[in-house]
């Protein structure tokens, strides 16, 4: 088993209401429990992002666009990239990028 991060982009933003976010909370948490003993780390929404260059100037958004991430175990990528395919932000329109963990 190897561990994977999921990289959240996009999607419909922040719910504009309490019973919005609620019922978001509820889908990311029905997702969770569907996945089980798999999630290593439910991780966390980003907020304000900066990005620093290799000249050393910065900017003040991620060129990434990341707005979350999470980390799951599977046996190996597809297996992995299998379990995102229900992920909540995809029907949000947002994608997730899966990436192996790589042990140093």
């Amino acid at each position: 088993m190897a561990n994977f991060v999921f990289a959240y982009h996009g999607g419909s933003g922040a719910p504009a209401t309490p019973q919005e976010q609620e019922q978001v909370m509820a889908e990311w948490g029905a997702w969770f429990g569907a996945l089980g003993s798999a999630v290593v780390d439910g991780g966390a929404p980003f907020g304000a992002s900066s990005m620093v260059r290799p000249d050393g100037s910065t900017a003040n958004a991620g060129a990434a666009g990341l707005g979350g991430y999470s980390v799951v175990t599977a046996t190996d990528l597809a297996a992995a990239t299998n379990l995102a395919k229900d992920c909540p932000v995809l029907r949000a329109g947002g994608s997730v990028d899966v990436y192996e963990v790589i042990p140093m």
